[in-house]
């Protein structure tokens, strides 16, 4: 008998390649990306200063840390429905694994609002109990043609 993993390993097999779905908006705004910038002890004048960013940026305003891009991800993703809620059934957590590739194409804006959009590439188990998902992410910013941020990110799932 196959254990929940292995079923659940079958399902996101079919979905392999799959768009599984877009988040809700988001507004990245000033007290954020200040907030972020006390966390990680990285207040460079194009994150924190609007006054010194309108006048020597490039981008004529304060952006967002990549990193804090990044990091929005887990939070942009809990709007996306689960595309095949049988995989999931039996998981008594989830972790984050890593990441496989990150580029940051787009500088994301102050008061620009953005969302993920999540792929699944790949699904391998890793345990009887374990399943590894690698979903390609791709952090849209509102109006913007290029992405904030891409990434391939590694997650464990957990079963009973």
């Amino acid at each position: 008998m196959a254990s929940k993993a292995e079923a659940a390993l079958e399902i996101f097999k079919k979905s392999l390649g799959s768009d599984e779905g877009v988040g809700e908006w988001h507004t990245v705004d000033q007290k954020q990306i200040n907030q972020f910038a006390d966390a990680t002890l990285d207040h460079q004048f194009i994150h924190v200063d609007p006054e010194k960013s309108a006048q020597v940026s490039p981008y004529k305003v304060t952006i967002a840390h990549g990193f804090l891009t990044l990091s929005l991800v887990v939070h942009l993703q809990k709007s996306i429905p689960q595309s095949n809620p049988k995989a999931y059934e039996g998981v008594i957590m989830g972790v984050n694994y890593g990441l496989d590739r990150v580029r940051f194409p787009n500088p994301v804006k102050v008061d620009s609002r953005v969302r993920v959009r999540r792929q699944l590439v790949e699904a391998d188990l890793k345990a009887p109990n374990t399943i590894q998902l690698k979903q390609r992410v791709t952090v849209e910013i509102e109006g913007e043609e290029k992405p904030g941020c891409v990434a391939e990110t590694l997650s464990r799932l957990i079963y009973s």
